[in-house]
């Protein structure tokens, strides 16, 4: 079954799972392929993602905790790191819901595809068929288009840490880094590391964050104020410099110069 189709089942309820399996074992003479997987919550669908890197996976709209819409974001986001050295190969996502009105008003804006439950098998087939034709690059822009169709925004970053998938809520974020490749998230209690794109983030969560620099975005709610500093140490010349004042840690992140500007009307 070198050919055959991996799909992935992402629903809160096992009867629906249970249905999902159902109806493909009946498509599977028309439409090879292998479940490598469930997941009935958003850690758990990355995670599986992540370790089975299935080509298709049949996701929920309405799931508690993550809506599978926010969830496909996340799944976008991550496929768009990937390159050359370490490929990440997004997923076509075909998604479950069991609202005609919302499937109306969300999807049939793009070109991402949808199935009413209960699932048909004829409709899944279609579904899967068509799967077949799309290409993942523009299938992570039809994701994007949905999102800010609906108004839906991530509440969490997804960190994939030593084979698991962490969850970290926006709100719980007091700077973000750019270093290397990778984007240091940190928090009042840690660090982690994301490969997401600093700009992207800057886009996609400008309300909450402030450029204070080329490789940095801060809270706005964590700023306490600036403090105006000079190079120190021997040998050290140059200008004096703001750097930001943080409320959670006692990290301190310089300002530059282009962007004191815009950031220095912060300082209650």
């Amino acid at each position: 079954m070198s050919d055959a189709t991996s799909i992935l089942i992402v629903d809160d309820e096992a009867p629906a799972r249970a249905r999902l399996r159902e109806v493909l074992a009946d498509l599977a003479p028309e439409f090879p392929h292998r479940i490598v997987g469930e997941a009935s919550n958003a850690p758990e669908a990355l995670a599986q993602i992540e370790s089975q890197r299935p080509q298709v996976v049949l996701m929920d709209v309405q799931m508690p905790g993550m809506t599978g819409i926010e969830l496909a974001r996340h799944i976008s986001a991550r496929g768009a790191e990937g390159d050359g050295t370490d490929p990440k190969p997004m997923p076509l996502i075909i998604f479950v819901t069991a609202f005609d009105e919302f499937a109306v008003n969300a999807f049939e804006v793009n070109a991402l595809d949808y199935l009413l439950k209960p699932v048909r098998a004829q409709r899944l087939l279609h579904a899967l068929m068509r799967a077949r034709t799309l290409v993942p690059s523009e299938h992570v822009e039809d994701i994007n288009a949905l999102v800010k169709a609906t108004n839906t925004r991530r509440r969490h970053l997804s960190v994939h840490e030593r084979g698991r998938v962490i969850l970290v809520a926006l709100e719980q974020v007091v700077y973000l880094k750019a270093e290397l490749k990778y984007i240091t998230v940190r928090t009042r209690e840690r660090e982690y590391l994301i490969e997401e794109s600093l700009t992207s983030l800057e886009e996609e969560f400008n309300d909450r964050f402030v450029r204070i620099h080329r490789n940095a975005l801060v809270a706005r709610p964590s700023i306490a104020g600036f403090e105006r500093v000079s190079p120190s140490g021997e040998g050290e010349s140059g200008d004096p410099y703001w750097q930001v004042v943080l409320r959670e840690v006692p990290d301190r992140l310089p300002v530059s110069r282009r962007q004191w500007s815009i950031v220095k009307g912060l300082v209650s």
